[in-house]
């Protein structure tokens, strides 16, 4: 799953609390900033999992503030770890 997350999600741990949340549901992929603003994530894994990490990332950080996820289904091969990039 691809999702992009949008609101203050940049300079508030979002990343880091993104990596933990995912390594704690046993979630591969990776997430970024992006040059607009937004953060992406790739997560791959349980589809139970990988949408328990989706519905965390509409609340996000308590420093975070959420205000659009959208995501989709991709087909990217999946990554053994969850990285920061």
């Amino acid at each position: 799953m691809r999702c992009y997350v949008s609101g203050q999600v940049q300079g508030v741990f979002f990343r880091a609390s993104t990596r933990h949340e995912a390594e704690r549901l046993a979630v591969s992929g990776y997430v970024r900033n992006l040059p607009d603003g937004r953060v992406e994530v790739l997560a791959c894994g349980a589809k139970s999992l990988v949408e328990e990490l989706c519905a965390w990332l509409s609340k996000g950080p308590t420093q975070a503030q959420v205000s659009n996820v959208s995501c989709e289904l991709a087909d990217d091969e999946s990554p053994p770890l969850f990285t920061i990039e």
